[in-house]
């Protein structure tokens, strides 16, 4: 669905492989997180534990945050319109409990859809939809220079 922010710029949302070519080489690659579904009010997406834990073995909280901001900050981007930038203002994490083997998904649902900034609670959840995290991210929306 586009929004008033974006419907000036945006024809459609580019599908799922033009996100996973443009991810090569970024955090979103290392961490090994693919997208599932991309829109303005919605993200979801996937990570593997493994490879992302810290040494006790347990999932990294760092790494869980980084997988809400990116659900968020590319929800955002949706709803802005690509042609804008967006960068992150305020992103904060609780940590509910934690995994050490499988993969986790994060579902970015919008809580503010505003023409410069978005909001947006991101739930990580294990294999068994246990809520792992809660990750809450406000974006800036820019103008390109």
């Amino acid at each position: 669905m586009l929004t008033g922010a974006n419907l000036s710029v945006m024809t459609h949302i580019p599908d799922l492989q033009w996100w996973s070519e443009h991810s090569q080489g970024t955090l979103i690659d290392r961490l090994g997180i693919e997208l599932l579904e991309v829109g303005p009010e919605r993200a979801v997406g996937t990570m593997p534990v493994e490879g992302n834990t810290q040494p006790a073995g347990l999932l990294h909280g760092g790494a869980t945050a980084a997988l809400g901001e990116t659900l968020g900050s590319i929800a955002a981007w949706v709803h802005g319109g690509l042609d804008r930038h967006v960068v992150g203002l305020e992103l904060g994490a609780t940590h509910h409990r934690s995994a050490r083997e499988g993969v986790v998904t994060g579902v970015a649902t919008a809580i503010h859809l505003g023409r410069t900034t978005a909001s947006y609670e991101i739930v990580v959840s294990d294999e068994r939809e246990r809520r792992l995290s809660t990750v809450r991210l406000t974006c800036l929306i820019l103008d390109p220079r």
